[in-house]
């Protein structure tokens, strides 16, 4: 067996489980589920036409690098989305879901023969699917504090020049998981000026674009490269995906966009790795792609979801209405010594409400304490009446004061 699997850690969800071990919740509650970022309003019907639709593609092989017809509507969308344009043909790649896709992007730069510590960097806290894609492609994972004074912004000018001098891949996350905080223009410029030093590639994940809280939508690092003068999006690979824009976490399908070069990489270690998207959910792709009004009603739910929760949170957590994604993080109550596993433990006992502890999400360092101990991270993906009731269970919950 390759060794470096024994580096992994497990998955948060399989740590939540252990901590539940042997808790039997209240019975008057019925389980409401904060913990897990998955979708939960209803796939809009004309996407699930589409892909019934399509299914007479599975009698023949896919192409890895996907039809003409789907790479031009990933293209139609960005201009749409972002004035951008881009080749079809040789900047865009379809791919089955981000997740997939970034741990592949890290197997396809990471050079582990170039230098004897490699590094590969990512925020902290993270999404965990980065922490694995460094640790398997031989590189050693370096992680970057998020700032809570400064909208949890990663703390760039924290990291020493020897580290970067050996940085190859940097995963940066805008809209943030977990914290929903969303990249500056001027963050972007530090960034691009340290990959034009050192060299090394910025897969920026860009999932939770589309559910946000204020008038102007998240930048995109492709969007900010071009403000830069970067046009041919130099070291740059964007990835998003239709699972949180159109609810369909089971579809599997997304995009990548970005520079040529590496896109033509990217392509050809796709090939081998046999991850080219089937025909039919191409074809329901192209049809998400291409309609932005289920994406504006699944944005006002979410807007209507947060105005009516975060306002009832506040008085007794450390929360605020992020600027994106659907996730509150929230620093638990002094009472608890920011101890977030004690309090995610006790609230799913005394009121059978499931919440992620924060430092689940995030590692200690030698240069930085974990940043999400103390805190929480609340999805909210049900319908508002459960993700309101939930919330009051919260607040009974402080208020009990009961540990």
């Amino acid at each position: 067996m390759n060794p470096l699997l024994a580096k992994l850690q497990p998955y948060p969800f399989e740590r939540l489980k252990q901590l539940f071990a042997g808790v039997t919740p209240a019975p008057e509650f019925a389980p409401i589920s904060l913990g897990i970022g998955e979708p939960k309003h209803a796939t809009p019907a004309f996407i699930k036409d589409a892909l019934s639709a399509g299914l007479g593609a599975l009698a023949a092989y896919p192409a890895t690098a996907g039809e003409l017809k789907l790479r031009t509507a990933f293209t139609h969308w960005l201009h749409r989305r972002y004035s951008l344009t881009l080749d079809p043909a040789t900047q865009v790649l379809p791919v089955n879901g981000s997740r997939e896709a970034l741990f592949s992007l890290a197997q396809t730069v990471v050079d582990a023969s170039a230098h004897p510590k490699p590094v590969v960097m990512s925020p902290n806290p993270f999404y965990q699917i980065y922490e694995g894609a460094a640790l398997l492609s031989g590189a050693e994972p370096y992680y970057v504090p998020s700032v809570p004074a400064r909208n949890f912004a990663v703390d760039w000018d924290s990291v020493p020049d020897d580290v970067w001098a050996r940085t190859q891949l940097v995963f940066v996350c805008s809209p943030g998981n977990p914290t929903g905080a969303v990249m500056s223009l001027d963050e972007w410029k530090k960034l691009f000026a340290l990959s034009d030093r050192h060299g090394f590639v910025i897969a920026a994940d860009e999932c939770y674009s589309e559910i946000y809280f204020r008038d102007e939508p998240p930048l995109s690092g492709l969007e900010a490269s071009m403000k830069l003068g970067r046009p041919d999006f130099k070291n740059l690979i964007a990835l998003t995906s239709l699972s949180k824009r159109s609810n369909v976490p089971g579809l599997r399908s997304g995009f990548v966009a970005g520079d040529a070069a590496l896109i033509k990489g990217f392509l050809l270690y796709r090939t081998y790795h046999g991850s080219a998207m089937s025909g039919a959910v191409a074809a329901a792709s192209i049809a998400a792609w291409g309609d932005e009004s289920h994406v504006v009603d699944n944005r006002a739910q979410y807007r209507a979801k947060f105005a009516a929760v975060t306002p009832l949170l506040e008085p007794v957590l450390d929360v605020r209405l992020p600027d994106a994604s659907f996730y509150l993080w929230a620093g638990v109550p002094e009472v608890w010594a920011g101890d977030d596993e004690a309090f995610a433990r006790a609230l799913y006992a005394q009121y059978n409400v499931t919440v992620l502890p924060g430092s689940y999400l995030a590692r200690d360092t030698d240069h930085s304490a974990n940043p999400g101990r103390g805190r929480i991270r609340m999805a909210l993906v049900a319908e508002t009446a459960e993700c309101v009731e939930a919330a009051q269970r919260i607040v009974r919950f402080v208020k009990d004061g009961r540990r």
